[in-house]
């Protein structure tokens, strides 16, 4: 096989973590390689080494029997190697044809920008792709599945040789992915190389023309797509031994605490398409509920319905402790005892400019003010009430929190919310980026948390975090809930088969 592109050995750490190891990958001339893996696997991060985004890492790159560099993904692209990524990286307030253009503006003989040209050039990539939208329109005006052909005619434009897409039909809709389909198509013909990242199958399988599959940052398996089967694919990306011990089944409270009904959440780029449907399910008091689903499964945005921050895009019947409620914003969610630790803890988490002793007040200050004043004694007191307790590792009080380490920023992210004594604590991607101590401290909390009565939502993408801390788990796939498991039933292939159901394989 004629490979454009070739990595040899490639190994990438991260603070001490190993997110790839000794990795080798030949990309085919006018081939679509799926590369294939669990959140976590290492797939996101050898494309940002092949495509210049991490420049630190161990082993080499060879394009067209080259040995390359690259000190930034311009040199990349200069070459002809281009990233479609999952996040879209458009500015909102330029327009279509100058975000297309970003970086590789046309210059007319009197030195200013030949707009006419460029806009020009982008109505024939808009039409090549479908897209009936004008050159001149602000991408913050398009729809979030047109912004993503955008994103794909920004790297048709640079005539890239090798192109990598990372969950390119996320945001789009079906006559957007068929679109897609041609173009990817008239690349191979072109003799083009292509990477395609994608959880569903029936992509992969009707595009692809080799596979390989990551697993904790190593090569487990590749091949010709059409040499393996659907199972034997999901065997390899959750093959592996139970690292961690599953929960043990235990007798919870059969009282119901919270219940979801119909659980409706729109799309605003696309209205064929719900973000979230049909989600029913129940929650016991005391109970520990896990949530696992791979990217863009609804996990996060199912948390933030039920939150009260989609109220204006959803519908739902929901029952909390025996009254029906319908929050129209996350005050009155938390007024009624839920709360949510969310994803993304530095940006909505914690207030970095603020001591750790005023994060840990936020969600109480009737707690510790008098007379409509802060009251520092009250605040100290609160503050080593939660420090002793969850053994968050701190210099004072008045240290700023934004110097802590992410496992102590989690644990006071909980200390304000365990202070409100929630009746449903959701926790979304509760130990995302902290060390395995921190890891098993958590673990440990949750476990208390639902001893002591508290109904617990926990949202994960790593299936051995599922196991070890869930009493039943609910599996969802493309804003839909595939699966329910006890804590006895469930095994890692179970959950994976859950992701990728049936009907998505072609």
């Amino acid at each position: 096989m004629e490979a454009l592109l070739e990595v040899q050995n490639i190994t990438k750490k991260f603070s001490g973590v190993t997110a790839l190891n000794q990795v080798n990958l030949r990309l085919g001339k006018g081939k679509v390689t799926a590369l294939i893996g669990e959140n976590g696997a290492g797939k996101s991060t050898l494309l940002k080494i092949m495509s210049g985004i991490y420049t630190d890492y161990e082993g080499t790159i060879n394009f067209k029997d080259q040995v390359v560099q690259f000190s930034k993904p311009r040199n990349a692209q200069d070459l002809g190697i281009s990233i479609i990524h999952q996040e879209l990286n458009l500015i909102p307030y330029l327009t279509v044809a100058q975000n297309i253009f970003l970086g590789r503006e046309l210059i007319n003989g009197f030195g200013f920008l030949d707009e006419a040209k460029m806009n020009q050039k982008t109505r024939e990539l808009l039409v090549r792709l479908k897209l009936e939208v004008d050159p001149d329109a602000l991408v913050s005006s398009l729809k979030v599945g047109q912004q993503q052909i955008v994103e794909i005619a920004k790297t048709l434009l640079t005539e890239s040789e090798v192109l990598f897409m990372d969950e390119p039909t996320s945001a789009i809709g079906e006559s957007e992915v068929e679109v897609l389909f041609t173009i990817i198509n008239q690349l191979k013909a072109e003799g083009k190389s292509i990477v395609y990242i994608s959880h569903k199958l029936d992509e992969l399988f009707a595009l692809a023309d080799d596979y390989v599959v990551l697993r904790d940052g190593q090569v487990v398996g590749q091949g010709e797509m059409n040499q393996i089967s659907r199972e034997k694919l999901i065997a390899m990306m959750a093959g592996r031994e139970i690292k961690v011990n599953k929960k043990l089944e235990r007798t919870t409270s059969q009282e119901q605490i919270l219940q979801v009904q119909d659980l409706l959440l729109k799309n605003p780029g696309n209205p064929l398409r719900p973000i979230l449907k049909n989600i029913n399910f129940s929650l016991n008091k005391g109970e520990v509920l896990g949530i696992y689903g791979l990217m863009g499964a609804g996990r996060t945005e199912l948390c933030e319905s039920l939150f009260g921050l989609h109220h204006r895009s959803s519908t739902a019947t929901i029952v909390l402790d025996g009254k029906e409620v319908s929050f129209k914003s996350p005050g009155q969610a938390i007024d009624a005892g839920m709360a949510l630790v969310p994803e993304d803890r530095k940006k909505d988490g914690i207030v970095p400019g603020m001591s750790v002793g005023e994060n840990i007040s936020l969600t109480v200050i009737d707690k510790v003010s008098k007379l409509g004043l802060l009251n520092a004694a009250l605040q100290s007191r609160l503050y080593s009430k939660h420090v002793d307790a969850l053994k968050i590792k701190v210099s004072s009080e008045n240290q700023l929190i934004k110097n802590l380490s992410g496992g102590n920023q989690q644990k006071v992210v909980l200390a304000k919310w365990i202070e409100r004594n929630p009746k449903v604590l959701m926790l979304d991607e509760p130990t995302r980026g902290i060390d395995i101590n921190a890891k098993n401290e958590i673990y440990e909390l949750i476990k208390k948390l639902s001893h002591s009565g508290i109904s617990v939502l926990v949202v994960s993408s790593e299936i051995l975090e599922i196991l070890a801390v869930s009493d039943r788990i609910l599996v969802m796939s493309e804003g839909q809930i595939t699966a329910e498991f006890s804590s006895e039933e469930v095994t890692e292939n179970k959950i994976m088969n859950a992701c990728i159901p049936e009907n998505l394989n072609k």
